[in-house]
């Protein structure tokens, strides 16, 4: 977060096509605005930190970079607010 400045934050939990979460994360990791990404076991494949100052950035990032990955199946995002 930069000083100052009210950050927003999400989770994005990723299914992502069998044996592609480790180039999803890989890849993601150099999007401006993810913090952190993990591949993880579980329900989902992955998950993925964004933060942005507005929804609709958190918005872009989920709708038009993580979800058009080629691998991915399915997204859940969760906007944290505290």
């Amino acid at each position: 977060m930069r000083k100052g400045v009210l950050e927003l934050k999400a989770y994005v939990l990723v299914t992502t096509k069998p044996g592609t979460s480790e180039e999803f994360v890989k890849q993601i990791k150099s999007v401006s605005g993810v913090v952190e990404a993990h591949s993880v076991y579980g329900r989902y494949d992955a998950i993925v930190e964004v933060e942005a100052p507005t929804l609709e950035e958190i918005a872009k990032i989920v709708y038009n970079i993580i979800e058009k990955s080629p691998n991915v199946v399915h997204t859940e995002t969760a906007i944290t607010f505290s």
